[in-house]
């Protein structure tokens, strides 16, 4: 079976067999992009994998009503009924966690970066393991890219969030610090 065939097959399972089959083709290119595995291959993409469904949901909404712009996004959400957006979701939310691309941080990183997450209280809100929780998302893992641009983004408050909450907690990092909190996530 070849690796998109799996992803269909995924999907199928994960929405049932009313509406699995239009749904689930429609998933292929999210899976394609994102990561069949939950974990994305391709640069500047998120991994999804073990992802806050109510965080996706939100984020399917914001890209399909043009509120977050961030190309295809907009142009991949613009059709979905808020079924699908739920159903997204829901079936990108149960793919597997994403595997670390890189192996541990060192303990020098490590240090620093801890320093920073307890300053910023980052594990208050994505809880103690960064696993995230509710609608806040799942950042343990992700791609280290990803996460350096988003901090990056909502330091200059480019990356509007549904909440103010983001923007105001990146205010005061400077360049190394979001470096070092991407490579330390990233790695776990």
């Amino acid at each position: 079976m070849r690796p998109l065939e799996g992803a269909v097959l995924l999907a199928t399972l994960l929405l049932g067999t009313a509406s699995a089959a239009p749904l689930g083709e429609r998933l292929a290119p999210c899976l394609a992009c994102h990561g069949e595995r939950g974990t994305s291959q391709t640069e500047g993409v998120p991994s999804l994998g073990a992802q806050m469904p109510d965080y996706i949901v939100t984020q399917l909404f914001q890209f399909r009503d043009k509120q977050r712009t961030a190309p295809p996004m907009n142009d991949m959400a613009a059709d979905l009924s808020d079924d699908d957006l739920r159903s997204f979701s829901d079936a990108l939310g149960a793919l597997p966690a994403p595997v670390a691309a890189k192996a541990a941080p060192d303990a020098a990183l490590a240090a620093r970066a801890q320093a920073l997450v307890a300053k910023h209280q980052c594990n208050s809100c994505h809880a103690g393991e960064l696993t995230g929780r509710d609608n806040i998302p799942r950042i343990r893992g992700q791609r280290e890219e990803y996460l350096a641009a988003a901090l990056a983004a909502y330091r200059s408050n480019a990356r509007p969030g549904y909440d103010p909450a983001m923007n105001e907690a990146a205010q005061g990092l400077k360049d190394d610090e979001i470096r070092d909190l991407a490579a330390y996530i990233a790695r776990l």
